[in-house]
């Protein structure tokens, strides 16, 4: 959790509460690390953090955009800010599909 936070302080975002949610508690087996914070005008920010070896691909993009809709009807409140930081190789479709949909990515192929 250190790690999160020290990496968004660099890239200027400071939150008032941050809180990991596991996959499991949205019906998913993923191998994400999802994050729910509250930003310092009190509207809510979405962090994923998705470590692979393997390809991101544009199938596995729209299950996290799954689980963003999931945590978004589990909280009952729209999620303002949408991030990702992928520490793998990214397709070029998957990346532009993150985009088209609001997301922020933060790709750092391996």
């Amino acid at each position: 959790m250190k790690e999160i936070t020290e990496y968004l302080r660099h890239k200027h975002l400071i939150f008032k509460s941050l809180k990991k949610i596991k996959p499991k508690e949205l019906g998913s087996r993923k191998q994400v690390e999802i994050y729910l914070g509250v930003d310092l005008k009190g509207y809510y920010t979405l962090v994923m953090q998705l470590d692979k070896k393997s390809r991101v691909i544009q199938k596995e993009v729209l299950d996290l955009m799954g689980l963003y809709e999931k945590l978004e009807q589990r909280i009952e409140a729209r999620i303002t800010q949408k991030y990702i930081l992928i520490h793998a190789p990214l397709c070029s479709r998957a990346k532009a599909l993150l985009e088209a949909h609001g997301w922020v990515v933060w790709a750092e192929g391996v």
